[in-house]
């Protein structure tokens, strides 16, 4: 049988990865309502259908402004959010801007959909073996489904693939969940409140962890169990805690568990680094994204692959930015340091967090559009020795090498 013909061809760009990252990149760029130069010409490899490279389903959480840029996809939305104390105390208080969710399935469809009524995109199904800078690009190999060769070149290439291993980093936890999307028989949910910690859970010794619940309507949520620790559970054990948490702390009654997301997020103040070679980047979660502190990573994805579209489209070098301020940086990785030591009790320092700032204050912190003055504020009210004694010795804690991803 005689060898198949190589897939081949290029473009403006080449996009590896076919996520959030990767799509939302290549809309920008081939946008058709552009500055001068007009839209680039976009070419996204993603990985063959059922191959277990491709993400599982999940959902993107994050804060914004209305109107939003995705609202025809967002699949609920939340003005007031709710924190529980271990003792049952609660503090409430209006989200600084709408907390919206879209769920991974709409975005992929419905931007893939749009992706491919353009011109100027092309969409790959293959297996990456290889990225590499060659004269005048760079260029990314690897097979199709059924074995055939795939190469393809472009004047810069962006990887949106999760990263292999971890930044060598001072301090590692990782955010592992397990959520039950779950429908009540009768009206247990407020719609219009997401409480977004609740800490009558079983916590850890180091770490901590809490239960999440995003109601959909009055009988509909997506109830999440979440944990910050060093390593993972068994399955079995978030729904043991799931299961603890609907029957105890947080009766629900007779319910139907309609669908469930798990997933792990590591939470590091390792740097990622954003350039691998002379035209070859990476976005998205392999491009530091994902906030140490929260894990959330979805408006970053959509400031940094803003800022790279609108580099290329003024002719400039399209280098993804940091998309986290150095401080906030820093105050991540004193708390991260802080609670993997134990210095910090998890449960308290949240608790403390919302219950000696106004909530608005700890949301903009979380949501990345803190004021210096938000930032002081929140550093006084938190357990200042433990803080103090983490900051002091992150210089000393030396960068271990990074574990793999999962």
């Amino acid at each position: 049988m005689p060898p198949q013909a190589p897939i081949e061809g290029g473009a403006d760009v080449v996009i590896v990865g076919a996520g959030a990252a990767g799509l939302s990149l290549a809309r920008r760029l081939t946008a058709p309502q552009v500055a001068e130069g007009g839209p680039a010409s976009v070419v996204v490899i993603e990985p063959p259908a059922g191959s277990s490279l491709r993400s599982p389903d999940r959902t993107w959480c994050f804060w914004e402004n209305d109107p939003g840029e995705y609202d025809s996809l967002v699949a609920a939305r939340w003005r007031r959010m709710r924190i529980t104390a271990r003792d049952g105390r609660t503090t409430s208080a209006a989200f600084p801007r709408t907390y919206k969710m879209i769920r991974s399935t709409d975005f992929l469809r419905e931007v893939g959909a749009e992706l491919a009524q353009r011109p100027g995109v092309r969409t790959v199904e293959a297996t990456v073996t290889r990225v590499r800078d060659v004269p005048g690009g760079a260029e990314v190999t690897g097979r199709d489904a059924g074995g055939r060769p795939v190469r393809l070149r472009g004047g810069w290439v962006f990887d949106s693939r999760p990263p292999h291993d971890l930044p060598a980093a001072r301090t590692t936890l990782l955010q592992h969940f397990r959520g039950w999307f779950v429908t009540t028989r009768d009206d247990r949910f407020e719609p219009g409140v997401a409480d977004l910690m609740d800490f009558r859970t079983r916590q850890p010794e180091r770490g901590l962890s809490f239960a999440y619940v995003l109601p959909f309507t009055p009988r509909e949520a997506l109830v999440e169990y979440t944990v910050f620790s060093a390593e993972p559970l068994p399955e079995a054990a978030y729904d043991a805690a799931l299961d603890a948490y609907v029957r105890t702390a947080r009766p629900l009654g007779a319910l139907l568990v309609t669908g469930v997301e798990q997933g792990v997020i590591p939470m590091t103040d390792g740097v990622f680094a954003r350039r691998a070679g002379e035209r070859v980047f990476r976005i998205g979660v392999a491009g530091g994204a994902t906030r140490p502190s929260t894990g959330y990573a979805f408006a970053a994805i959509q400031r940094q692959t803003a800022a790279v579209a609108a580099a290329w489209h003024a002719g400039r070098t399209p280098q993804p930015p940091q998309p986290h301020a150095a401080r906030h940086r820093l105050m991540d990785a004193v708390m991260l340091r802080a609670l993997a030591t134990g210095r910090a009790g998890g449960a308290a320092f949240f608790e403390g967090l919302f219950g000696r700032n106004p909530p608005d204050r700890v949301l903009r912190f979380l949501d990345g559009t803190s004021t210096l003055r938000d930032e002081w504020a929140i550093g006084l009210n938190t357990p200042v020795p433990a803080m103090l004694r983490a900051l002091g010795e992150l210089p000393a804690v030396p960068r271990r090498k990074g574990r793999a991803c999962s």
